[in-house]
């Protein structure tokens, strides 16, 4: 026990001696924290739209008012041809163009069916996607004030959000962020432990040390869990008091699933540091494994619509189990059945990446 704790010392003396390291380990995480949480985010705001009216009755200026005075449109442009239209979209002065046909109120005040066309810009095809729904629900908001009072009453619907009562994005990102930030920094420490062993020649010193194969793997593994542990718990910390991200499951739970999920991530990067050279290799495999943990977590894009071999590949992610449980604990007080079911393919990921690593490790020792 003692030779572990003194390997374990010299580990993080090794990662905390250089002063470049330590704001290495706190600030890029912040800044990751603030900026992701901001900027990742499925919101479209402040973008400009075009009005085509060609009714210029009462409920097509209503609409445009409400247009208007939505929050999510910046500017209102008026557009007076179908070439004024065409110009505008083509020159990106507005994500979308709202086109109100003449006999839009007259359907209106006889209650026929009418409709609005709405043009959209294809290049920002996310973002226009989601404007488009904007005003397709400004535009039922008219047809509702404009039905009867009883048909209105019995045909309305009444739309609840479970777990995320405003739709609030950051909600859904910033515990998302825990999993990937703990991944990129946990990689990055392990992946170098082995790799500056070699580089700065020390290695061969280990070898012939009287400590274990285990026992220095161990005091290798520590501080990169430590750092990972660090981190995760100042986001948990900060999602609730700087974000207002509340946090309605298990403390506990969630100690356990980041633990579990970080000694997966330490077995990932002892794996490529015990296969690299040099630090500069080690850096450059670390890249190339987290850009997939991310991408194939679900994070950026549904699983489900993935292609089927790419589902395949991310049962081998342990992004993917985490991410489940983080958003669970945070928004819906997920319990510990469910909790377990992500669990036992992380713990089994964990046991097949250590193992891995310790066997690497030991075949290049040898």
């Amino acid at each position: 026990m003692n030779r572990i704790v003194a390997m374990i010392v010299k580990e993080m003396w090794a990662v905390l001696r250089d002063p470049k390291s330590r704001v290495i380990l706190i600030v890029p995480p912040l800044l990751q924290l603030f900026i992701f949480s901001y900027s990742t985010t499925l919101e479209v705001r402040n973008v400009d739209v075009g009005v085509y009216d060609r009714s210029g009755g009462a409920h097509a200026t209503e609409l445009v008012s409400r247009i208007a005075g939505s929050p999510t449109f910046r500017r209102l442009v008026r557009l007076r041809s179908p070439d004024e239209v065409r110009e505008a979209i083509g020159d990106q002065q507005v994500i979308a163009a709202i086109v109100i046909d003449p006999d839009f109120d007259r359907n209106i005040d006889a209650r026929k069916p009418t409709s609005i066309g709405v043009i959209l810009d294809g290049r920002r095809s996310n973002a226009a996607q989601i404007v488009s729904s904007y005003l397709s629900r400004i535009a039922a908001g008219i047809g509702a004030d404009a039905m009867p009072r009883g048909q209105r009453d019995a045909e309305g619907s009444v739309v609840t959000n479970w777990y995320n009562p405003s739709l609030e994005y950051v909600w859904f990102t910033l515990p998302s962020l825990i999993a990937i930030v703990v991944s990129v920094g946990g990689l990055a420490v392990t992946s170098q432990t082995v790799a500056r062993e070699r580089e700065l020649g020390t290695f061969d010193q280990l070898m012939v040390s009287p400590l274990h194969v285990h026992e220095i793997l161990i005091g290798k593994m520590v501080p990169p869990f430590l750092i990972g542990s660090f981190n995760g718990f100042l986001y948990l910390v900060l999602a609730q008091t700087v974000f207002g991200v509340p946090f309605t499951g298990s403390l506990l739970l969630f100690t356990l699933a980041l633990a579990v999920y970080l000694l997966a991530l330490v077995g990932v990067g002892m794996f490529v540091s015990s296969i690299s050279a040099t630090q500069q290799q080690a850096f450059l495999g670390s890249f190339l494994t987290t850009t997939p943990l991310i991408m194939l977590s679900g994070y950026a894009s549904p699983i489900e619509n993935m292609p089927d071999w790419m589902q395949v590949l991310s049962y081998a992610n342990p992004m993917r189990y985490f991410l489940v449980i983080v958003q669970g604990v945070f928004l819906k007080a997920m319990p510990a059945s469910t909790v377990f079911h992500h669990l036992w393919p992380l713990i089994l990921i964990a046991c097949l990446t250590l193992g891995a690593s310790a066997w690497l490790f030991r075949a290049r020792m040898e």
